[in-house]
């Protein structure tokens, strides 16, 4: 049996495909994703190019692998209800946006809202803290701990 085959795998929001080279040949395969079980065509595609290759999965060197579900699922918003925690004074600052958009002169553009609605950004008092200065510690440093009590009082409002 040949050894050290590398196996790649993408899963997509459509399509699953999987590639392996081994023994100098290159052996692919292409199945439908299952959006509920995304596993499903990965185990599957596997199988079929190590059946093509004559080969296990303990001939596998590497396996790569890499997905845009997570990024389908957010241009597509699918994903889950989700909060922001973020620094007092900063709860905005995904709404702002950046200005190095094409047309960031466009007063009229419509620009989609928030992966985050403004209720669900919860701000919470400043976290760390560098000192800099002679004779003190040097570093980043806890100023106010975050509790877990204090984000759950914050989440129970905001649900």
């Amino acid at each position: 049996m040949r050894q050290g085959g590398r196996l790649g795998v993408d899963i997509g929001g459509t399509f699953t495909d999987v590639a392996l080279e081994a023994g100098g040949q290159r052996y692919s395969a292409k199945i439908l994703t299952t959006p509920e079980a995304p596993e499903s065509a990965v185990l599957e595609a596997i199988g079929v190019v190590l059946h093509k290759a004559v080969l296990g999965p303990g001939d596998l060197s590497i396996i790569i692998h890499g997905t845009t579900l997570a990024t389908n699922a957010i241009i597509e918003r699918k994903g889950a209800k989700t909060a922001l925690l973020t620094t007092e004074g900063f709860r905005d600052t995904i709404e702002i946006r950046h200005e190095n958009r094409f047309e960031q002169y466009d007063v009229n553009i419509d620009l989609p809202p928030p992966l985050v609605p403004r209720r669900l950004r919860l701000e919470v008092a400043e976290r760390v803290h560098f000192e800099l200065f002679p004779g003190t510690h040097r570093g980043l440093t806890w100023r106010y701990p975050l509790s877990l009590s204090f984000l759950i009082s914050r989440l129970s409002i905001t649900l």
